[in-house]
């Protein structure tokens, strides 16, 4: 079923109202408090700087961007076969659990310099620490779906002479698609967490190594409209990623 023309402008129209009331708080702070502009810019200046700039920021954008996604792949396979490992085979699970819950009591940030020195400055450290900040809600939003089937319905797989691995497969993975979307759902949020902390640690390129830069000489108005562009960048993937798994699970009323 398509939306009505009005349901179509009223999506439209709602979002460019939150911009613009956010602007106008925005500019209202800075006119009240008197803050000076190397501490908080104006809207109208960010988004000069952003048009003076623009192909400086897309070009760094371009590569924050590779790295987020790449880690978004990266980490949500790795997160979808560790959660059918834990699945499919007890010892597995009686091994790797205790070392998943483990890893989430050590800061991911904590281990930056230590990917920076073991994978270098350049785009695979970002990747990797993006990879290990998404594994984790993956792996686990993945694992309590495919724990919760309904018993019902593997009794009846099982009655039919279906084996655990036909279950696996056709059974529970399908059944714990709504939690594994809600999983990549995080993950996308997530995803420019870990490429700009790369970047703030150590590297020559990437809107995080833009920011610190334009900090740096005092281009407040620079850094914010990088920060800007981060963010466009992360609700755009967060609503594609929100499409397609909408898409590809048409059967999933979502109601507010």
């Amino acid at each position: 079923m398509t939306a009505k023309p009005s349901n179509r402008l009223t999506l439209l129209l709602k979002p460019l109202g939150i911009i613009i009331g956010l602007m106008v708080a925005w500019q209202l702070l800075v006119s009240v408090s008197g803050v000076q502009s190397f501490i908080l810019p104006g809207p109208g200046r960010v988004i000069e700087a952003l048009f003076n700039q623009l192909d400086l920021l897309l070009e760094h954008a371009a590569i924050t961007l590779t790295e987020m996604i790449i880690g978004l792949l990266v980490g949500s396979a790795l997160g979808l076969f560790s959660a059918l490992s834990l699945t499919r085979f007890r010892t597995l699970r009686a091994w790797l659990l205790p070392v998943l819950v483990i890893s989430q009591a050590i800061p991911v940030f904590a281990l930056a310099p230590v990917l920076m020195l073991w994978f270098g400055f350049g785009m695979a450290s970002k990747i990797v620490m993006t990879t290990l900040i998404i594994y984790f809600p993956v792996t686990a939003a993945c694992y309590d779906g495919l724990r919760h089937t309904p018993k019902g319905w593997l009794d009846l797989a099982t009655i039919m002479g279906a084996n655990s691995h036909r279950q696996l497969l056709h059974i529970r993975l399908p059944a714990a698609l709504p939690a594994l979307g809600s999983g990549l759902r995080v993950a996308a949020s997530v995803a420019p967490i870990g490429a700009v902390v790369g970047e703030w640690v150590g590297s020559s390129q990437g809107l995080g190594y833009l920011m610190l830069h334009a900090s740096a000489r005092m281009q407040v108005d620079l850094m914010f409209a990088a920060l800007l562009v981060l963010a466009v960048m992360a609700v755009g993937l967060y609503f594609l990623v929100d499409r397609l798994l909408r898409w590809a699970m048409p059967w999933q009323r979502i109601t507010l």
